[in-house]
């Protein structure tokens, strides 16, 4: 499917009753694919999620030496795996394609730093415009050689592996991506002196994914204190192989529970987990704010809609990639909406405060868009085409619309296959209350 074709998001002419089961956590599974790739020895990761971003990251690994064997689910009952062989040394000479990948941007170069050799960095288009500079400065300041002469704190630049780097202690702004400071701790543990990582700047978004990559670090055996606010200290030492099953990936659950609101039914995402530091999670207390029930059942997850959507007022500083799927819903709701806290996805896939204002407008909506935050007024919308600028989360908030707006043609559908395969083929057994057979 080319990035102009159309498709017709279907309208929901019942109410949806189903069970979904969303592939793997990205975050988690390219966490892991780091982690793994940095072990002392071989580890496993089962029902790593296998999409655009998570093979980019693979293939990354793989061009700094590292293997990554895709073992299929043969047998009945079996799940598939990915099977990670450490390189004994990081391979330099070699360049790494980061498509629109941010975890490939941010996670990769210090891993980069240890290779022996130079590791040139690029990708599509908007990789260039994305935020880099902190983390740039802060690889320097940790004695780490990069060459981004020419675009200064962007890419394309080339990091200059010298087979280890110094580490220590570090000041980093991490306003615009808490990515900057997952990178620093996932790979620290492989710096001669490990890392002292302290945020300086303005508010820092997205505090679970840090606390994700904390937890995973240290399920890995490596030694973090954070007991000192906007402060990570690593030390120095081996990294353990693990044998992790990836959870479902909850922020990809979005819009398929947003689908039980929309149309007064009921959805149940499988395997959803009792304690998780995903930050998707929070989708039980925003849906249930919304208007949903949503409690815990043998089968998984379940969010029942009332058929009526109500506004909210939310901060979502800490969970903003939830914005599209909230936005759509609040654009569907009984009464106005604000949603806060939002101004860093302004440098995510696309500007997505602007492109969510522009789109749902387009559709007769009303939505003022302020520097941090949108203001979202409920008004009748109407069919047309619904851009999503290469952008994932754009492309399944025209599908929730779609469902109670007939005809809405979302451009580029293709674009969900970033962290979501198959989004159309999942959506139409959602619709049809079957299970997935992809």
């Amino acid at each position: 499917m080319s990035r102009d074709e159309l498709w017709d998001a279907p309208a929901a002419t019942e109410p949806i009753r189903a069970r979904v089961t969303v592939p793997g956590s990205k975050s988690a599974t390219n966490r892991a694919l780091v982690l793994a790739a940095l072990a002392e020895g071989p580890s496993t990761l089962y029902r790593p999620l296998r999409s655009r971003d998570t093979l980019l990251m693979a293939g990354a690994l793989r061009a700094l030496g590292a293997e990554i064997e895709d073992v299929p689910a043969t047998a009945a009952g079996a799940v598939a795996s990915w099977l990670v062989k450490p390189a004994e040394q990081l391979t330099g000479g070699t360049e790494v394609d980061m498509g629109a990948a941010g975890t490939v941007m941010r996670f990769v170069p210090p891993i980069a730093a240890l290779a022996d050799g130079p590791v040139r960095f690029d990708g599509d288009p908007r990789s260039h415009e994305r935020p880099v500079g902190p983390l740039v400065d802060a690889l320097r300041a940790l004695g780490a050689e990069i060459d981004d002469a020419g675009h200064p704190g962007h890419f394309p630049l080339t990091v200059l592996g010298r087979g280890g780097l110094r580490g220590g202690a570090v000041e980093i702004d991490a306003s615009a991506s808490s990515q900057f400071v997952s990178a620093l701790l996932l790979s620290g543990a492989r710096f001669a002196e490990g890392v002292d990582v302290r945020h300086v700047g303005g508010r820092l978004p997205s505090l679970p994914y840090i606390a994700m990559a904390v937890q995973m670090v240290r399920e890995a055996g490596v030694e973090v204190d954070d007991s000192e606010p906007e402060r990570w200290q690593v030390r120095p030492g081996a990294i353990k192989p693990v044998t992790q099953t990836i959870e479902p990936d909850l922020s990809n659950a979005a819009p398929f529970l947003a689908a039980a609101l929309v149309t007064g039914g009921a959805v149940t995402i499988a395997d959803w987990p009792r304690q998780t530091t995903q930050p998707g999670d929070r989708l039980r207390e925003i849906l249930t704010l919304m208007g949903a029930t949503c409690e815990f059942t043998e089968s998984g997850l379940e969010c029942r809609g009332s058929g009526t959507i109500h506004g909210v007022d939310l901060d979502l500083a800490d969970e903003a990639e939830l914005t599209p799927t909230i936005a759509a819903l609040a654009a569907l709701a009984d009464g106005p909406s604000r949603l806060r806290g939002i101004g860093h996805i302004r440098l995510h896939e696309t500007d997505r405060l602007a492109a969510i204002a522009a789109e749902i407008n387009g559709l007769g909506g009303r939505v003022k868009e302020l520097p941090e935050e949108l203001l979202i007024e409920p008004a009748p919308l109407h069919g047309g085409v619904f851009h999503t600028y290469e952008d994932h989360r754009l492309a399944t908030a025209g599908a929730v619309l779609g469902l109670a707006v007939p005809g809405v043609q979302v451009q580029d559908v293709a674009t969900t296959g970033k962290t979501l395969p198959d989004f159309t083929g999942r959506w139409a057994a959602l619709l049809a209350g079957t299970d997935y057979a992809g």
